[in-house]
């Protein structure tokens, strides 16, 4: 049995690259500040479920591909 820990890794970044976005460019187009996308993206801030499948749908990706609970 594999064992979660209460950390979330996250793909933003890669996704933004692929893309040719800045942090600003993103939080732009989800509504959110430049700011909450770099803390995500840092680890530092665990989006809302709403922020979450905001950012999967502008991607237009299962919200998975994002994000996932790291293994301990």
């Amino acid at each position: 049995m594999i064992k979660m820990s209460g950390k979330l890794n996250n793909r933003i970044r890669v996704f933004r690259a692929e893309h040719h976005m800045s942090q600003a460019d993103l939080a732009e187009k989800i509504g959110v500040t430049r700011k909450t996308i770099n803390t995500i993206e840092g680890g530092k801030f665990i989006p809302s479920t709403v922020i979450a499948l905001k950012i999967a749908q502008f991607f237009q990706v299962p919200v998975e591909e994002i994000f996932s609970l790291a293994a301990e």
